[in-house]
């Protein structure tokens, strides 16, 4: 415990973050104010993670009508709810690489578009026969994780770049946080177009907007030194406090085409590498728990809200928005807070660890709705809970603060196989404690106790937290 009471420049001289926040501290002030572009970027990263998660979350706003009309028990309908994670977990590796080849920009463009596509294609099965429309809904939420398994890494690829390192708890948070913005936004919107129109039309209308939104990321996410908006001072800025301006950086290729400079690594031993790091492996672990709460909140409330609690389809979408709010605030709550931890002085371990494991223990809470009855209380306490795990989930804060400088794809989409692990458990756990018991009570407790091994892994599984310097021997060019 004493390295979570450590201060950069007194007692924790030695810490890696706080030496990269120094870096470049001889450079003269540029001349001028500083562009902020910088909020455009993690603006657009916002938007497109909400629609991220809304189209992940769209079969838990139209499951009772689904369930009704293709005849789903709970265990099938957890089998389909976990058909994106299986996809989207073999597909993070790849994903990274894609990253690291070939360019946060790029790369995310073709997978918003791609899983925009796939989603619009979920809402044509309503014509199939039933056996038919199952296993099509089935391939098609596969697909759709292949296509989003980029999104994440890509993140942190990009908030890397974009941000200096005291700036990126807050960026990463925004980001990590859409997943309850989504809900705020989307639930209602999904809840009542299933209520006036029939749950088909729901994955018309996302999918035609994130074919529409992938347009406007072409126009606006760049690389910081080519972004047309972006001055040199912003850039300079950026670069002293430790961004990797450098990351995507574009050169001029044959025909005047760019192409990213990246500095290619040795992929399957960089993987056994970081999994090798007692650091980086109780991140992943902790991650897996924390995902955990992600999934029951993206599959399984507003179900549990329907079934469990007797609520129509319409009021639960919008009362489903009450705790994501809550979510959404203490997200960027907790950004906020591990970020001014270390302008105070305090170290890297402790400014990042605190908020996570004050948030997960909070999110324990939401057991105490196995209590009562009454449904304002129970929404109260999901509210509650979900602002802890809001302000906990800073996962992707240490990712962008501790992944290799030559691998932050690959480092990223590591830590998203093992976070999205828990979108193949969870809903298939849930789906059979929910039919082997008639009720959600069993559930909500398997939620709140990977929170506590959350908590354990952050403890006293990930130690210091320093960036990953991978061997000479691993780095190919």
């Amino acid at each position: 415990m004493t390295e979570l009471n450590q201060r950069v420049g007194t007692t924790s001289p030695q810490d890696p973050v706080a030496r990269e926040r120094a870096n470049d501290t001889t450079t003269a002030a540029p001349t001028g104010r500083a562009t902020k572009v910088r909020y455009l970027i993690v603006l657009m990263l916002l938007v497109v993670t909400t629609l991220n998660y809304a189209d992940r979350a769209t079969l838990s706003i139209t499951g009772t009508a689904m369930q009704h009309d293709l005849g789903l028990s709970p265990v099938m309908m957890g089998y389909i709810f976990s058909a994106f994670a299986w996809s989207y977990v073999i597909a993070q590796l790849p994903g990274g690489w894609l990253l690291d080849r070939f360019g946060s920009k790029r790369t995310y463009a073709v997978s918003i578009f791609a899983w925009s596509l796939l989603t619009m294609m979920q809402g044509w099965v309503v014509g199939l026969a039933v056996g038919t429309a199952i296993a099509a809904l089935f391939v098609l939420r596969f697909l759709v994780g292949i296509a989003e398994a980029p999104a994440f890494p890509g993140n942190s690829r990009i908030v890397s770049a974009w941000f200096p390192t005291a700036e990126r708890g807050t960026a990463a948070a925004i980001f990590n946080a859409s997943q309850y913005f989504a809900t705020v936004v989307f639930a209602p919107l999904m809840g009542w177009i299933t209520h006036a129109f029939g749950w088909p039309h729901v994955f018309t209308v996302m999918g035609v907007l994130g074919i529409l939104i992938a347009g406007v990321w072409m126009k606006t996410v760049y690389a910081p030194k080519e972004h047309p908006r972006a001055n040199q001072q912003e850039i300079r800025y950026i670069e002293a406090g430790g961004g990797l301006v450098d990351l995507d950086q574009p050169r001029s290729a044959h025909g005047g085409v760019a192409a990213p400079v990246v500095r290619q690594v040795r992929t399957v031993a960089c993987v056994k590498e970081m999994l090798r790091s007692r650091m980086l492996l109780g991140v992943f672990i902790g991650q897996y728990c924390i995902t955990t709460l992600t999934y029951f909140f993206l599959t399984w409330f507003p179900i549990y809200l329907v079934q469990e609690r007797h609520m129509s389809i319409l009021k639960a979408g919008f009362l489903a928005a009450i705790p994501a709010i809550c979510g959404f605030l203490g997200g960027v709550l907790g950004g906020v807070i591990s970020d001014a931890l270390l302008r105070r002085g305090y170290s890297a371990t402790f400014a990042r660890k605190a908020p996570i494991v004050a948030g997960m223990l909070l999110s324990t809470c939401m057991i105490a709705c196995n209590y009562v009855d009454t449904q304002w209380i129970v929404v109260a306490i999901m509210a509650l809970a979900f602002f802890g795990k809001g302000v906990g989930a800073l996962g992707w804060a240490v990712v962008a603060d501790t992944a290799p400088k030559q691998a932050g794809g690959l480092c990223g989409a590591l830590f998203n196989t093992f976070g999205n692990a828990a979108g193949i458990t969870t809903p298939i756990v849930i789906g059979y404690l929910v039919q082997g018991t008639g009720s959600f009570a069993a559930a909500l407790v398997f939620v709140g106790a990977n929170a506590l091994v959350a908590i354990a892994c952050y403890l006293f599984v990930v130690g210091e937290i320093k960036r990953v310097e991978l061997k000479d021997s691993l780095i190919v060019a």
